[in-house]
């Protein structure tokens, strides 16, 4: 971006107090997590119930989870709490990573960023609520329903809290790709069309992702796979929607839409 693009304040303002403020919107988003942390923490017990419920409803009568460790009941729930804070925080976190670009933008950047950061946001707790309510029971059920007679289904709580953060991180970030999609046409590095030859290299490339993102069952690869498919095809609907409508360089013409 040219240096004519920027404000005048922007212009002016010398490395050393670009890092003091960056510096300082960091210490706000730390400060903003501590506090969400600070009013969550006398709830570990109960945020960790409520977590566990999609595996605890499988379990075999009689049977509960289990802590190996001797610190786990403690530690389990504490890291529960601060990961939870940390999500909850993302719209903070956000808000400060935007005032410290914004200056730098164009005012037509700054009419699509917004929108795309309000899209990010949702869309990250979209996949994580996607995860936990619909990924978790089917998968709890089926792991239930085939572990081998004899065996004792009694899972960890610590194994347990690692399992899901994963599975919530992959969810949340695989539903952010129409934003990239989006944001890869409008930059000008992919074309609509492009894209759309793509489809079959995608669809292969989402099973991969899952593949690696998740645990290795078929069944968490595959949840995660094909939500990722169709969101790349919301990415390349609204990329051309609004191509064509502000005249973009990468618009196609309407009969490719």
């Amino acid at each position: 971006m040219s240096i004519s693009s920027k404000s005048e304040h922007d212009q002016e303002m010398p490395l050393v107090a670009h890092l003091v403020e960056l510096r300082s919107r960091i210490l706000r988003a730390l400060l903003v997590i501590l506090l969400i942390f600070i009013a969550l923490m006398p709830f570990a017990q109960d945020l960790y119930t409520w977590v566990s419920a999609p595996l605890r409803a499988y379990l075999p009568e009689g049977a509960t989870m289990i802590a190996t460790g001797v610190a786990s009941p403690f530690l389990a729930p504490f890291k529960l709490t601060l990961m939870l804070s940390l999500f909850l925080a993302v719209p903070v976190i956000l808000h400060q990573v935007w005032g410290f670009i914004a200056p730098g933008l164009y005012q037509s950047e700054k009419r699509i960023a917004i929108p795309l950061l309000i899209s990010s946001i949702l869309l990250f707790y979209i996949g994580m609520a996607f995860a936990f309510y619909v990924v978790f029971p089917i998968m709890f059920g089926f792991f239930a329903s085939v572990t081998p007679d004899g065996v004792a289904m009694m899972t960890d709580i610590g194994q347990y809290l690692d399992f899901i953060l994963t599975l919530f991180f992959a969810f949340g970030v695989a539903f952010e790709v129409p934003v990239a999609t989006f944001l890869m046409v409008w930059i000008g590095i992919l074309d609509l069309q492009t894209l759309r030859d793509s489809r079959p290299y995608v669809i292969v490339g989402c099973f991969v992702v899952g593949m690696l993102l998740t645990p290795p069952d078929v069944f968490s690869q595959t949840l995660l796979a094909i939500p990722m498919w169709m969101l790349f095809e919301v990415g390349i609907f609204a990329a051309a929607l609004v191509c064509r409508s502000a005249k973009h360089p990468q618009n196609l013409p309407s009969e490719h839409l």
